[in-house]
């Protein structure tokens, strides 16, 4: 899956082809019990790898495989040309040694070195699992992930810590960024675009922490999350008008409530001929058209020099001929710039805000443009809010695991130093008894958007209203 970045056979994951069999030299640093005065017998798995990767066979056997190994010929060799050299070269170390294992453990050694060196370890498992929305490595006794919205405990464990940091600066590498103890802090992406983000010791006390929130391989559409009971289809066919209208949206919500995908869900109605320019701070958009330039910030070098930031790309793609611009998400002074652009021929320009309601998203939003221009006034900053933004969708991760869309927000004007908005859907939950299932209705307010004349102008007036009514 990822990588083919050759590491010495010392450490802890190499891409190698086999050579022939050598003697056993090299020491391993792997975390495993002491060696045992007579020949270790291997405990049969059950659940999980820690068993496997702890065991003193397998620290036998994965010392004799890196040393037997040849780095000079492995460019460009791929998993499954390197499988028969590993299998054979495991079968030939626990015939030498008199290892006492099975076949069937010989082949789960093979994958997990196979993991090692093509993949991220014994988490490879995890990202191959379509029901698996998150991964959370907490140090290496500890592997969460998420399951339709629930967190549970796997049995997958690492060797130790060193083990752990070798996969995340693998990860940080892939990407041409780095982590370490100097800089212990880093965002980062997987080849499909699930994006990574690693803390290590000593900020992180017990061990590295590894998040990955993966890139669904499912084409999630407004129609899809629909059908799943996101929203309702009304709700749908109006965010849908929305995108086509050219309308400025900002999608706020929580951590983790699934503002990306609702994004890259309104962006399918992007034009054809529109140019359009994303900015995040690690790429995950996946955009439809064919006309996108992708843009990623880029933090400091050890010197403390080179940083570009989301605000120095957002000034950038100004002068790019953007028809849109879309930015992965607003959290800083680059609120002022997206806000400039939106007021300046960009319609149609989106972002996400982290806020729990649409006025909370507002508030945010005028403290982060005061955080660039202190000396702005607060009804001058207001005023440029109402005019760049047209529509606020708030989404929410519910105690169930369900992400919904709460709330679809207009932002209809000012009056006096007050933003005027006006809710055009809600989801009202059902309190008459309490289940393991949010249960509720989406409601329409069953009013004239003030974006109406607008659709209008499109040609899109009729369908608009006739949403509405639904």
């Amino acid at each position: 899956m990822f990588g083919q970045k050759l590491i010495a056979p010392g450490e802890n994951v190499a891409p190698l082809i086999v050579n022939e069999a050598r003697s056993l030299g090299a020491e391993s640093h792997v975390a495993a019990s002491p060696p045992a005065a007579v020949t270790p017998t291997y405990t049969p798995i059950v659940a999980g790898n820690e068993a496997l990767v702890r065991s003193e066979l397998f620290k036998i056997v994965r010392t004799g495989v890196f040393a037997s190994m040849n780095a000079s010929a492995v460019v460009g060799k791929t998993r499954e040309q390197m499988k028969p050299g590993v299998d054979q070269l495991v079968l030939t170390i626990a015939e030498r040694e008199r290892l006492n294992v099975t076949m069937s453990e010989q082949g789960q050694m093979v994958v997990e070195l196979l993991n090692d060196m093509f993949g991220l370890g014994p988490i490879e498992p995890l990202l191959a699992d379509d029901t698996v929305s998150d991964v959370l490595v907490n140090g290496p006794d500890q592997v969460y992930v998420e399951r339709f919205g629930r967190l549970e405990l796997t049995p997958y464990k690492f060797r130790d810590n060193a083990h752990v940091t070798s996969v995340a600066q693998r990860i940080a590498a892939g990407v041409g960024r780095r982590v370490d103890e100097s800089s212990p802090m880093v965002d980062a992406r997987l080849a499909d675009g699930s994006r990574v983000n690693v803390v290590l010791p000593p900020l992180a006390i017990h061990g590295a922490s590894i998040s990955i929130r993966k890139f669904s391989k499912r084409n999630i559409t407004l129609h899809r999350m629909a059908q799943q009971g996101n929203m309702s289809h009304a709700m749908a066919d109006v965010l849908k008008l929305a995108s086509t209208c050219r309308l400025n949206i900002i999608v706020s919500g929580g951590t983790g409530s699934g503002k990306t995908t609702l994004l890259n869900a309104l962006s399918h109605f992007i034009g054809l001929g529109e140019r359009t320019v994303t900015i995040e701070d690690a790429a995950e958009l996946q955009l439809v058209q064919p006309h996108v330039v992708s843009l990623e910030t880029r933090p400091e070098n050890a010197e403390g020099l080179g940083a570009v930031t989301q605000r120095d790309l957002v000034r950038n793609a100004l002068r790019m001929r953007p028809d849109r611009i879309i930015l992965g998400e607003t959290r800083g002074a680059e609120a002022f710039d997206v806000l400039q652009a939106m007021n300046t021929g960009h319609d149609g320009s989106m972002t996400t805000i982290h806020a729990n309601t649409p006025r909370d998203g507002i508030t945010r939003l005028e403290s982060m443009v005061m955080m660039a221009n202190g000396n702005l006034p607060l009804l001058s900053i207001r005023r440029q809010i109402a005019s760049a933004v047209h529509l606020i969708v708030q989404i929410e991760r519910m105690r169930d695991g369900m992400r919904r869309v709460t709330r679809i927000t207009e932002v209809v004007g000012m009056e006096g130093d007050v933003i005027i908005t006006q809710d055009l859907f809600t989801f009202r939950f059902d309190a008459s008894g309490y289940s393991e299932e949010v249960k509720g209705v989406y409601e329409s307010a069953s009013v004239r958007p003030a974006f109406s004349e607008r659709a209008a102008y499109y040609g899109l007036e009729d369908a608009l209203m006739e949403a509405m009514k639904s």
